[in-house]
C-alpha cells in the first residue's frame, strides 16, 4: 500500500472492508447467540398476500444471482476462465448483461416489495424501522450497480475490459490480505460507489432481517416428503 494512511480512497478500499466483514462475522455470532427469537424474516406474508409471490421471488432470484455473480466473477481466477476459453472481453459481457437483467430482476422485486411495505397498512404497522431502511439501502445499492452496466457498455465499445481487471484484482487483493486500494483509485466513481454501499450492506448485516440468510433451509432439499391429510370431508364433531 503506498497511498497516504489518512486518504478516503485507502480507508473505504484499503480498511473499510476488513471492518466491515469483521462486523458481518462477529456480529452476526452475537447475535445468533444472545437473540435467537429475532433470528427471523420477519415475513409478513400472512398479513397480506397481495403481489408477495411475484415480488418475493423476482427480488430474491435477481439478489441471489448477483451476490453470487460477484463470488464467481470477482474471486475466480484467471486461469479458469482460459480453460473454457473465455476471454477478459467475453467475460465482462457476460457480467453485463446478465448482471443487468438479474439487477432489473432484483429491483422490480425490491420497488414491489417497499411499496407493499410503506403503503399497506397491516404490513406498515408491523414493520420495523431497520426493515424499511436495508431494503432502501439495498435498492440504492442495486441502483448504483445497474448504473455501472451503462459505464461498462461505454468500456466494452471501445474494446477495454481494464475496470473489471482492475476490481478483481482489488477484490482478491482483500482476500488475500494484500489490500490494494490503488486498484479501486483508477476507476469511475460510479464503481467506487456501488463498492462504498455493497461493503456498508455487511456492515449493516447483523442488525437487520438479513440475518435470516444465514439460516437458509438447505435441508429442504433433501428431506422425505410430507403426508398431508385434508379434514374437508370429514363429519363436524359432536
Amino acid at each position: 500500500m503506498n497511498e497516504d494512511i489518512f486518504s478516503w480512497n485507502y480507508f473505504l478500499f484499503g480498511l473499510y472492508p476488513y471492518i466491515a466483514l469483521t462486523v458481518f462475522v462477529v456480529g452476526s455470532w452475537v447475535r445468533f447467540d444472545r437473540e435467537q427469537y429475532g433470528w427471523t424474516s420477519a415475513s409478513s406474508q400472512i398479513l397480506s398476500t397481495a403481489n408477495m409471490r411475484l415480488a418475493s421471488n423476482l427480488f430474491h432470484i435477481g439478489v441471489i444471482g448477483i451476490f453470487f455473480g460477484h463470488l464467481v466473477g470477482l474471486l475466480a481466477p484467471y486461469a479458469l476462465w482460459g480453460m473454457i476459453g473465455l476471454s477478459s472481453l467475453g467475460k465482462q459481457s457476460i457480467a453485463m448483461y446478465g448482471g443487468g437483467f438479474l439487477g432489473v430482476l432484483a429491483m422490480i422485486g425490491g420497488l414491489m416489495l417497499l411499496s407493499r411495505r410503506l403503503t399497506n397498512r397491516r404490513v406498515r404497522a408491523t414493520s420495523r424501522g431497520s426493515d424499511i431502511f436495508i431494503l432502501i439501502w439495498v435498492l440504492v445499492t442495486l441502483f448504483f450497480g445497474l448504473a455501472t452496466t451503462f459505464t461498462t457498455f461505454h468500456h466494452a465499445a471501445e474494446g477495454s475490459a481494464d475496470t473489471m481487471m482492475s476490481l478483481a484484482q482489488w477484490a482478491k487483493s482483500i482476500v488475500l490480505f494484500d489490500a490494494k486500494p490503488e486498484l479501486v483509485a483508477k476507476v469511475e466513481p460510479v464503481f467506487q460507489i456501488h463498492l462504498a454501499l455493497g461493503l456498508t450492506l455487511f456492515l449493516l448485516f447483523p442488525f437487520t432481517r438479513l440475518v435470516h440468510i444465514w439460516s437458509f433451509p438447505i435441508g429442504y432439499l433433501t428431506r422425505s416428503y410430507q403426508i398431508v391429510r385434508t379434514k374437508r370431508n370429514l363429519p363436524a364433531a359432536r
